[in-house]
This record gives C-alpha cells, sequence and structure tokens, in this order.
C-alpha cells in the first residue's frame, strides 16, 4: 500500500535551460515531466511536442494514496541522432580479431 505521508510530486514544469551569453537559449536534450494525471500535464507534454520534442519511451504511473502521478520523458531527435551516432562510431572502434563465441 502506497504511504500517504510521502511528498506530493512537484507539478511545476522544470526551469528552463540557462543561456549561454551570445547565443540563443539552448533546448535541453532531455525533459522528464512528473505531475498529476490531468489536462495541466498533458497539455505541458503536448506543448513540448509542438516544441519539437519526441515522446522516449512508455509513460509510468503511480498512485501516490490519494492521485495517480505520471511521468512521460521527450527527447529532442538530434540528441537521439547524437547518441545513435555515437554508439555506431564506438562500435566500429572495437576490435575485432574474426572470432565470435555463441
Amino acid at each position: 500500500m502506497p504511504d500517504a505521508s510521502a511528498p506530493a510530486v512537484p507539478t511545476t514544469a522544470p526551469a528552463p535551460a540557462p543561456a549561454v551569453p551570445g547565443t540563443a537559449e539552448e533546448k535541453l536534450a532531455y525533459r522528464l515531466f512528473t505531475g498529476p494525471d490531468d489536462r495541466a500535464f498533458c497539455e505541458r507534454v503536448s506543448a513540448a511536442l509542438a516544441e519539437g520534442y519526441v515522446l522516449h519511451g512508455s509513460p509510468a504511473a503511480t498512485f501516490n494514496g490519494s492521485s495517480v502521478i505520471v511521468a512521460q520523458a521527450v527527447v529532442l531527435p538530434a540528441a537521439i541522432a547524437s547518441a545513435d551516432a555515437a554508439v555506431a562510431n564506438a562500435v566500429d572502434d572495437l576490435e575485432f580479431d574474426g572470432e565470435g563465441h555463441a
């Protein structure tokens, strides 16, 4: 049974990334939204999608004893491409002696 005395999950949006002097404010590559499963939560995720983010993984849900709390991660597509390229480069850099293991 969930502990009703546990503090509630904050419902405020994450603080924006600090701007780098001389450049436009840079978007975070990854964001995680959490909060009650309500219209405001859906609006926050929808706004991120409108800004160019894409959903990352499935949403998560839990019950805190009084309400359903949900979470959804979003990422910028460029961050995914960058991570994929880094993995591909790391695999290319691995030495292979021609013998595999079953």
